[in-house]
């Protein structure tokens, strides 16, 4: 893995529009037909994915590992939704991202965002393992 191309301060992006399926409704976060806050969570991690994955050799990907966020302001069915993160620190594998979501009109969210380097047919094998073994009665 060349973890020497992940840099503090390499940022990404993701998009949205709000539609019925991410509303506060659909995910059962709410009763109001607005931009859930697990759909702006999710948004998040995303801008961090795009910020670093692609950096990564092959055969390894990041997972998310915390996430503290606040959701400022509602946003409105039809609007576009965008989040952005920024590598802040690196710790080893463990990296750390400010995250923060604006929709057409103001800034909707904001927080910190962490994600571990993990290579994947390891991660992949350890978490299928979870399936096989006996459930407890």
């Amino acid at each position: 893995m060349e973890e020497n191309n992940i840099k503090t301060g390499l940022t990404g992006q993701a998009i949205i529009n709000v539609t019925e399926d991410n509303t506060a409704i659909k995910f059962g976060s709410g009763s109001v037909k607005v931009f859930a806050t697990p759909a702006m969570v999710g948004l998040m991690e995303k801008a961090a994915i795009n910020a670093v994955d692609k950096l990564l050799s092959a055969g390894f990907a990041t997972v998310g590992t915390h996430i503290d966020v606040r959701h400022l302001a509602a946003t409105p069915l039809s609007m576009i939704v965008m989040a952005k993160a920024e590598l802040i620190e690196i710790d080893g594998k463990k990296l750390k991202f400010k995250v923060e979501a604006f929709d057409e009109v103001e800034k909707i969210g904001e927080g910190l965002h962490s994600r571990y380097i993990i290579k994947l047919e390891d991660f992949l094998e350890r978490t299928s393992k979870k399936s096989i073994k006996p459930k407890s009665e």
